[in-house]
């Protein structure tokens, strides 16, 4: 059916003689055809399957009757569904319902294959957290950084730098230094992490962490 339950391609669905009838005799109650109707067609009474929403059941289906394990479900002859067919003209109707079909699925499509996309790029991590331990105090380190990333889509962000006293710093003692790795342009941040632990190493200092978060 097209739209609501109560039209077949624009066709009273009443006015159209498909519908199921059932052999008492001859139903052993199986329920079978109860629960294979996905349109609550059916209703078991007293053992024996009664149709009591006939109207509801899709014109041209008979999958109940096809499953019957005694034969007790028939429906009319298919000719009565293509007369209707012939003398209703449904077909313009057909036409304008599938275009629309093929437009919703097409939609659909495209939902899914952003919402794909969006998932890989979420996986990918864009952002790292970095601890650096050592001696700042000469070696130029943030310059060295900035230099690293000038030509790059990164940036550092959030930078601490802990040392004990300013003078100590620049007498050597050991300081530490925190900061994050950012992607300007969503790219994965994880292939510059090397580049960054190159630089910690080169500078003789000690990487601590440097790992991708969510």
């Amino acid at each position: 059916m097209s739209g609501d339950k109560k039209t077949w391609h624009g066709i009273p669905r009443d006015e159209i003689p498909w519908k199921p009838a059932v052999d008492a005799e001859a139903c052993i109650g199986c329920q079978l055809c109860y629960v294979t109707c996905g349109r609550g067609v059916y209703e078991i009474e007293g053992g024996v399957a009664v149709p009591v929403a006939a109207m509801e059941c899709v014109v041209g289906c008979s999958t109940c009757a096809n499953v019957c394990p005694t034969g007790a479900i028939s429906f009319p002859a298919l000719d009565t569904v293509w007369k209707v067919e012939r003398e209703r003209q449904i077909f313009r109707s057909v036409k304008k319902e599938a275009l629309a079909k093929h437009e919703r699925d097409d939609a659909q499509k495209m939902r899914a294959t952003v919402a794909a996309a969006s998932a890989a790029t979420a996986a990918v991590p864009t952002r790292a957290q970095v601890e650096v331990a050592g001696e700042f105090g000469d070696k130029r380190f943030l310059v060295l950084l900035e230099d690293l990333i000038a030509d790059q889509p990164f940036d550092i962000v959030n930078l601490r730098l802990e040392v004990p006293t300013v003078k100590g710093a620049r007498q050597k003692a050991p300081s530490f230094m925190s900061f994050e790795v950012t992607s300007e342009k969503q790219e994965a941040v994880a292939p510059f992490l090397d580049r960054i632990t190159a630089l910690v190493h080169d500078a003789g200092l000690v990487l601590v962490t440097a790992k991708p978060v969510a």
